[in-house]
């Protein structure tokens, strides 16, 4: 009965450490990555907008791929969502849109699509640029070859982004 019982204590006692490790390495370092992810969300509103300041929207929407949207004082606004492509929640981008309301810029925050393929999102220019202009969602697009799901997901971010902007443009101008 003993030989049974050990085993089952001496793996218990392992995955209690373990998980105060966890916890512990954590609370160290969640103060950090808070800091590095809106370092990171600075520098890419700079991307598209230069040098600004802006101020975060607290809107509520039922939508939860939108992470933030943060608004300049000339009504510029950068709308961040995060949608899945061919790697769940691997597009997650910056859209830019001027205060006309089209878009003027797309900004990539991180990217989990496969190098070499749906990393061309990204890396090709005029595919990103298709999109620039927009004020509503379109159906055509030019998809990048090799990379449906990412471009489809791309597409998917970009009207996402413009759906929420044009439904709560008042909220999100207004302050």
């Amino acid at each position: 009965m003993k030989d049974k019982i050990k085993p089952t204590f001496v793996l218990t006692v392992i995955c209690v450490i373990a998980s105060l490790l966890l916890v512990f390495a954590y609370e160290l370092t969640k103060e950090r990555i808070a800091d590095q992810k809106a370092q990171k969300f600075y520098s890419s509103v700079e991307a598209l907008f230069g040098k600004t300041e802006y101020r975060i929207v607290d809107l509520k929407n039922s939508n939860d791929e939108v992470q933030s949207i943060a608004v300049t004082p000339d009504n510029k606004t950068v709308i961040q969502v995060c949608t899945d492509g061919y790697a769940k929640d691997g597009i997650n981008i910056l859209v830019g849109i001027n205060e006309k309301g089209r878009i003027s810029g797309i900004e990539f925050v991180s990217l989990g699509e496969t190098p070499g393929l749906g990393s061309n999102i990204r890396d090709d220019a005029d595919f990103r640029k298709q999109f620039y202009g927009r004020k509503e969602p379109k159906d055509e697009f030019d998809a990048v070859s090799g990379a449906t799901f990412s471009s489809n997901g791309m597409k998917h971010a970009v009207d996402t982004a413009l759906n929420v902007y044009n439904e709560n443009k008042e909220a999100i101008l207004g302050g």
